[in-house]
């Protein structure tokens, strides 16, 4: 589960009773970065510099801040000073990773997603961040493989499942797909992406309907996204319903003016010269490949049984 707001809360009530606690505050910063906390980030990573430069949990929150306000390549800087102070903490390897990811340095990050699964086998973040490298390489056999490996060893990781659930799409193993997904949807009932996916499963297998409520259900959700917006109007254009298909491509536009620009145009294009673009096709383009979701759980927390760590 990404209870993202409970943990910080949590997290947040520890650093005012103990200040000086530097256990775990590398996942609290991660659950501030999810939530897009720059004030709060940026205040805790100046808390853990004036107490201890000599903490690789000091510079895996002043990456996370400076990664949260895009100065990848400082952040970059910050988990590597990280790995330096202690090349054995795990946690610090995975954030680079994923930052150099974030800076498509493929080759680097995985280096250092390796380097960390030869230091703890089953520090599931790492396998997790190859499995990304080879699923933006569209390797998708190799990422659903890596991906596994994740989810072995933490069965319960919903984001995981989705991950997986989009690799068998990818590969046009769609009832598959649709299996997996629902798997992950019962784990984790509030995760959008996992909406997402199935609505456009639905739509490829010409489930009209059910993709729409998936999607309509998911517009409630999440009312800013405007790839949703683009796939129900991709949906309602398929079905004929051209009003409501010109009323969702424009809501798409409004939301996302430069993300969607392109596809939009492209649809009221094909809208325009029908003969172009059949209404009858159920061919999918995949708008959303799923994101790159930083990891939550370092090192500390995986060898403190009590801890139920997430991405």
């Amino acid at each position: 589960m990404r209870e993202y707001e409970a943990a910080v809360a949590i997290f947040e009530t520890i650093h005012k009773a103990e200040p000086c606690r530097l256990d775990y505050m590398e996942i609290y910063s991660s659950s501030l970065w999810h939530l897009q906390r720059e004030v709060e980030l940026s205040a805790l990573a100046q808390d853990l510099i004036n107490q201890d430069k000599t903490s690789p949990v000091t510079w895996c929150v002043s990456g996370n801040c400076f990664s949260l306000q895009k100065e990848h390549e400082t952040a970059i800087k910050f988990f590597k000073r990280a790995v330096q102070v202690d090349p054995d903490f795990v946690y610090s390897y995975t954030l680079l990773g994923h930052e150099l990811v974030l800076t498509e340095e493929f080759d680097k990050a995985m280096d250092y997603f390796r380097a960390a699964v030869v230091r703890d086998p089953r520090h599931y973040n790492a396998w997790y961040g190859i499995g990304t490298i080879y699923s933006k390489q569209e390797k998708y056999e190799l990422a659903e493989i890596h991906y596994v490996k994740a989810l072995k060893i933490n069965p319960q990781n919903s984001v995981i499942l989705v991950h997986i659930g989009a690799m068998q799409f990818y590969m046009k193993k769609k009832d598959l797909s649709l299996q997996t997904l629902n798997t992950a949807a019962t784990l984790d009932p509030k995760n959008p992406l996992t909406r997402f996916h199935r609505g456009s499963i639905y739509f490829s297998l010409g489930k009209y309907q059910e993709a729409l409520r998936e999607l309509e259900e998911l517009k409630e959700v999440v009312p800013k996204e405007s790839v949703v917006f683009y796939l129900i109007g991709k949906i309602h254009k398929t079905l004929g319903n051209m009003d409501l298909a010109l009323m969702h491509f424009s809501w798409a536009t409004d939301l996302d003016p430069k993300g969607a620009n392109n596809q939009i145009k492209d649809a009221f294009d094909s809208m325009a010269h029908p003969s172009c673009c059949p209404a009858n096709t159920t061919a999918l383009d995949v708008d959303l490949e799923p994101t790159s979701e930083r990891s939550d759980d370092s090192t500390q927390a995986q060898q403190d049984g009590s801890y139920d760590s997430d991405y």
